[in-house]
């Protein structure tokens, strides 16, 4: 069986499964470590994991002291490993939700919800486009608090710079062929 281990915080050392037969490509334990050093203290936060696969980006998340996951993947296999991680770690059910639906399309019925995201993390497949889909929907849609972030992982041939209305790049890390760029709401400083 599959796994990896969460790197920090309260679940520190403990394994989660990774879904069988799925083409996944999972973030590094050291790009993994450095997003969530970059991103600090995360208690109470609200965070959104798309393309959530195993859930280790929300789980690791809410390691760290998140309030609130919610959990978006398309494939079934991967929606059934996030509940068994979750429930493998007896995190409280009502601190997450689980949402088996494309990342895309789920965009504007998260806009409709009372409670927005502090933190949305994206990790599509490679080569698609689709992290740069993913931020021109998350651009067009008010699911971000006031200081929100986006960190979205991506190729580093993925040419993420485009004008967005509302994001505004803030970092930009590169490990290998993996880049993370991170983006906050514009017109707020973090």
């Amino acid at each position: 069986m599959l796994s990896m281990r969460i790197i920090g915080g309260e679940y520190r050392s403990r394994t989660i499964r990774m879904p069988k037969g799925v083409d996944m490509r999972p973030t590094q334990d050291k790009v993994r470590g450095a997003v969530f050093n970059i991103l600090g203290d995360l208690s109470g936060a609200n965070a959104l994991d798309l393309f959530a696969g195993s859930g280790a980006l929300g789980i690791e998340a809410l390691s760290r002291g998140c309030r609130s996951a919610t959990f978006v993947d398309n494939n079934a296999g991967c929606v059934e490993t996030i509940r068994s991680n979750l429930l493998s770690l007896n995190r409280d059910e009502n601190m997450y939700n689980i949402i088996k639906a494309n990342a895309l399309s789920v965009l504007p019925r998260l806009e409709k919800e009372p409670e927005k995201f502090d933190i949305v993390f994206l990790d599509p497949p490679y080569y698609r486009d689709m992290a740069k889909k993913c931020l021109i929907n998350i651009d067009g849609c008010d699911i971000l608090t006031r200081t929100g972030l986006v960190v979205a992982e991506h190729f580093r041939k993925d040419g993420l710079i485009f004008d967005m209305k509302s994001l505004v790049l803030e970092k930009e890390r590169r490990y290998g062929d993996t880049v993370i760029s991170i983006y906050r709401k514009a017109g707020t400083d973090v």
